[in-house]
């Protein structure tokens, strides 16, 4: 089969577009015939490769994946050959007290698809029967792929951990990323208000379309100052934070007391320096995240379905063009997701 992989880590050029073997599924398994693939700021890392952590190169990246059954395991007796489905990137262990909880994000042996196994940057891909879930009737397969990581990360971060609720001020930063243009939706769905931040104007628009209620010019502006302006001095109830070091500090000052600053990403470096006393002094909240449950990703599915959040396709590309799609993500000039069609 074609593939891209990783052989070793660099920039987009590392990159090989290549004949690799068809994997083969465990008894538990499905075997995938993958029609598209989104990409994430995580292929990015993966590609690039992170201190202290052994990835497993070769690898073929990619985390979101839409595709149809071509065949299955022995003890895969849930699926049926031909069902179009949408796969759950990350993989537990299945047996652990989190996975037994519907935790499966909190395993110990928790990974994602493309991250330390390989993923859907191929034309097809091995998962664990339980990943595959119905993909939505009314999507096209480049818009399902578009909806599984960062919808269920921003759903986790704003309704499980940040427990958003009606009439809160929500700061939404990076709002052209694909995590930043799904959590504007859920931020609306769930009743707030929404500030988003984007480094391009052309970009205000288009977050405006999706639900934001105002924006700011990181590149330009204070962020905390325009956020105090906005909410008459007060500051907002959550800050959903992705971006890291570059707005850490900007992202804390722009709370109100007793607000919920809620991270799930460090794009921009991982060291955050803050302000004990306004932590302590305005009783504030930092949570951790990372993606999140499968049993939350069937209802942004179910939300999907509805209509009720869309997925933002930025542009399709196709695998062989995944030197491409890289460097797009990297000058951060998309807005939403780029998908590879396979």
């Amino acid at each position: 089969m074609k593939a891209i992989v990783i052989p070793r880590h660099g920039g987009p050029e590392v990159l090989e577009y290549m004949d690799v073997p068809q994997p083969e599924p465990g008894p538990s398994d499905v075997l995938v015939r993958v029609r598209a693939c989104a990409l994430n700021h995580l292929d990015l890392w993966s590609r690039r490769g992170l201190p202290g952590i052994q990835f497993p190169l070769p690898l073929i990246p990619g985390s979101d994946i839409a595709g149809e059954i071509v065949r299955a395991g022995g003890e895969a007796t849930r699926v049926r050959l031909g069902d179009k489905v949408v796969l759950s990137p990350g993989v537990g262990c299945g047996q652990c007290q989190a996975c037994s909880a519907g935790n499966d994000n909190q395993c110990r042996r928790y990974t994602l698809l493309g991250y330390m196994r390989n993923g859907g940057c191929a034309e097809y891909v091995v998962a664990p029967e339980v990943n595959a879930l119905p993909m939505p009737e009314g999507l096209s397969f480049e818009e399902a792929a578009a909806v599984p990581l960062v919808f269920l990360t921003a759903w986790h971060m704003l309704v499980t951990r940040a427990q958003l609720k009606p009439g809160e001020d929500v700061l939404v930063l990076g709002a052209g990323s694909g995590i930043g243009s799904a959590a504007i939706q859920i931020a609306k769905l769930m009743g707030a208000r929404v500030i988003a931040t984007a480094g391009n104007p052309a970009k205000f628009d288009k977050a405006r379309a999706l639900g934001a209620d105002e924006m700011i010019h990181h590149g330009h502006q204070d962020i905390s100052e325009e956020v105090r302006r906005l909410t008459g001095r007060r500051g907002v109830d959550v800050v959903f934070e992705h971006v890291g070091q570059a707005t850490w500090e900007q992202s804390v000052k722009s709370l109100t007391t007793g607000g919920r600053l809620v991270t799930c990403g460090a794009t921009t470096g991982s060291v955050g320096q803050t302000d004990l006393r306004l932590l302590f002094g305005r009783q504030l909240s930092l949570l951790g995240s990372y993606t999140g449950s499968r049993g939350e990703l069937f209802h942004v599915l179910k939300l999907v379905a509805e209509k009720k959040l869309r997925p933002v396709v930025d542009r399709v590309l196709p695998l062989a063009e995944a030197r491409a799609a890289h460097e797009r993500l990297e000058k951060r000039e998309q807005f939403g997701k780029v998908v590879l069609s396979i």
